[in-house]
């Protein structure tokens, strides 16, 4: 007789059973859902094997699932028909849980102030373990499809180690024997675990029997088949929660079916949230992909475009040969035809919300737009169908989104172009200095502050022959463009010669960190701002090297200071009169306050000291003993490039020799 072999299970495993079997929670009954999932990814692969391999155990066994309850025993068995298990892989899936589940999943729990699980468990690859909430000890008898392979058991009372010995198992598949604690035996009714099936596993693609019916429990349906009128907004709503086991309802369903050109069924998703935090279930991207109601890939990238991967859902089709691996199925004309159908037909449902009904789309839009911005970057071959999904806020709309369609209907008079400005976030760019001309003709002005924006750029450089410019363009003419307010307390500009000095003191002190130094003819509100002479999409290449976290370099603009304000009249009149240096300190904010305003500067922190110093002299600190302190200050600004990384610390970097 063989000698059952005892293994420790790993210490996170450890953790989460004592989390498990010491707890008690409201809704004990998940573990059959996570227990059936196992046993319906058996059966799927096993389907999958079989595509390819006819050498496999009992080759016509049907595939199905039957729960088993034993009120005399008190015990409850989950058997399968599926791909089985040999030792070793008995020894890898029920002793080791793969990429910290298990870890996670007691961090998790540590977290939550109402000690429920039901919404984390399987969250982490750790439904199997689930059981030992209901259960003192666990038996999983396993007999894999190989026909050379025998069965083997294992065992575990949720102590510290597990037993796996040799079996006795006709046929392949595998049995998860449950004996339950005293105070879970009430589930061992039928007509409970009929109920707990109906409402979690109704829609398994395999037939569940509960003991020895001939009928199933469950209504095996793909609900992607049906049609559409037939499906309630709760079934698709219960199928989304069974399939991504995200909790928070779908913000929109896309339910498809289509004979021409080619024959498929798809049920898509938009989830609530683009948050892909710890707790969700969904590791990677892709939608499920079926070929005639045979699982050929759990996650398949290639059926959407990478500015779509969001969505999530199943895709079935008639027409993929089943003998295929998934480097074929990437190449195969079928997957590229129903990609485009599939994405087209995306696209068309979001544009038909954005006219039928807003505000479901801009809760999308407020989720994901940053994958659609990307894909106009990424896709121009579909930059016309995603233009009509851009939604902007902007100087008119008063925090409501706007459409490029609506910005152009609503243009001034005389308005070829659409313009924009790009800040950081919604308050800064709102009080741009570059929006004075504009707000005296009356001129709307798109506010662009998401960090995806200047990506979105590089593919969106006009819409419908109207061409989108950055209000900092310093050739941007408004002459003829509405009709402009007149300020009636406007100041006197310098005069010509006493601005040229000035200009020259400017372009001492700042050197090369400025292209030039020029009056501006357009500011009035504001004594400079920073303009860029070029007009190619890839001047805010720094910007999404900023979002990308890769190294940059600052751009060097020209700085145009406006001859009308007070602070330059104030500046022109101390050049004969207050000490070099406290001039410079003041030239030296001007400048870095413009940065500051394009969202430029790399480190607002290191104007503090010039401030100190200039809020000394508005308090009555003489100018000379000012002029003393200031030389002592270094006046050029801390242009240290903020992607740059950081030199580690002494423990830090003894840590890591470590």
């Amino acid at each position: 007789m063989a000698v059952a072999e005892q293994h420790a299970f790993k210490a996170e495993i450890q953790q989460l059973l004592n989390i498990l079997v010491h707890s008690l929670y409201t809704d004990r009954e998940i573990f059959l859902r996570e227990l059936i999932s196992n046993a319906s990814d058996a059966l799927s692969r096993l389907q999958f094997e079989q595509l390819t391999n006819a050498d496999v155990l009992n080759p016509d066994l049907p595939l199905e699932i039957r729960v088993v309850p034993d009120e005399d025993a008190g015990t409850l068995t989950i058997s399968d028909t599926g791909i089985g298990m040999t030792h070793d892989e008995m020894a890898t899936n029920l002793g080791v849980i793969a990429h910290s589940g298990a870890k996670a999943f007691v961090k998790a729990m540590k977290e939550r102030k109402d000690g429920n699980a039901q919404d984390l468990i399987g969250q982490f690859g750790v439904g199997f373990y689930s059981a030992f909430m209901a259960s003192d000890k666990i038996r999983v008898v396993s007999r894999s499809y190989r026909p050379d392979e025998q069965a083997y058991a294992w065992e575990s009372t949720g102590s510290e180690t597990y037993t796996i010995e040799p079996a006795e198992r006709a046929q392949r598949g595998t049995d998860v024997i449950l004996y339950l604690k005293d105070d879970a035996k009430d589930i061992l009714q039928p007509w409970r675990l009929k109920e707990i099936i109906r409402r979690h596993s109704d829609y398994v693609a395999f037939p569940i029997y509960v003991g020895d019916e001939t009928a199933a429990t469950n209504k095996q349906t793909a609900i992607w088949r049906q049609d559409p009128k037939e499906v309630t907004k709760s079934q698709y709503d219960d199928f989304y929660k069974m399939l991504t086991l995200d909790f928070q309802e779908p913000l929109h369903t896309i339910h498809m079916r289509a004979d021409v050109p080619l024959q498929f069924y798809a049920l898509l998703y938009v989830p609530a949230t683009a948050e892909r935090n710890m707790l969700s279930p969904r590791r990677e991207p892709g939608l499920k992909l079926y070929a005639r109601k045979v699982l050929i890939e759990e996650y398949t990238t290639d059926l959407l475009p990478e500015y779509l991967q969001f969505i999530q859902g199943v895709v079935d089709s008639e027409d993929l040969p089943l003998s295929v691996s998934r480097e074929s199925i990437q190449a195969t004309r079928v997957v590229a035809n129903l990609k485009k159908t599939l994405t087209n037909k995306v696209l068309a449902d979001l544009k038909r919300l954005t006219k039928k009904d807003r505000e479901t789309y801009l809760d999308i839009f407020e989720q994901f737009a940053r994958f659609l911005k990307q894909g106009l970057a990424m896709a121009p071959s579909d930059r016309e169908e995603l233009e009509p999904l851009m939604f902007f806020t902007s100087t008119r709309s008063e925090g409501d989104w706007v459409t490029l369609e609506e910005y152009v209907e609503r243009m001034v008079t005389g308005q070829e172009d659409i313009y924009y400005v790009l800040g950081d976030e919604l308050s800064t760019a709102s009080r741009s200095p570059h929006l004075e001309p504009f707000r005296r003709r009356g001129v709307e002005v798109l506010l662009l502050t998401d960090p995806v924006d200047p990506i979105m750029l590089m593919g969106l450089t006009e819409y419908k022959g109207h061409a989108l410019r950055n209000v900092d363009e310093a050739d941007i003419d408004l002459s003829g463009i509405g009709e402009e307010t007149a300020e009636t307390d406007a100041a006197e500009p310098l005069a010509e010669d006493t601005f040229s000095r000035l200009r020259q003191r400017f372009e001492d002190v700042l050197g090369e960190r400025v292209q030039a130094v020029r009056e501006s003819k357009s500011q009035i509100g504001s004594p400079a701002r920073l303009v860029s002479d070029e007009r190619s999409p890839g001047r805010h290449m720094y910007r999404i090297n900023r979002l990308l976290e890769r190294d940059y370099e600052l751009p060097v603009k020209t700085l145009e200071l406006n001859p009308r304000h007070p602070l330059l009249h104030n500046l022109s009149g101390m050049l004969d009169s207050a000490p070099p240096p406290m001039i410079d300190l003041v030239i030296e904010q001007v400048f870095e306050t413009a940065l500051l305003q394009e969202g430029l500067h790399p480190n607002p922190a290191s104007m503090a000291s010039r401030l100190h110093l200039l809020m000394q002299a508005a308090t009555g600190t003489p100018l000379d003993q000012l002029a003393t302190q200031s030389e002592e200050t270094s006046s050029a600004p801390d242009m240290t490039d903020e992607s740059a990384e950081a030199e580690p610390d002494e423990d830090e970097s003894e840590g890591d020799s470590e």
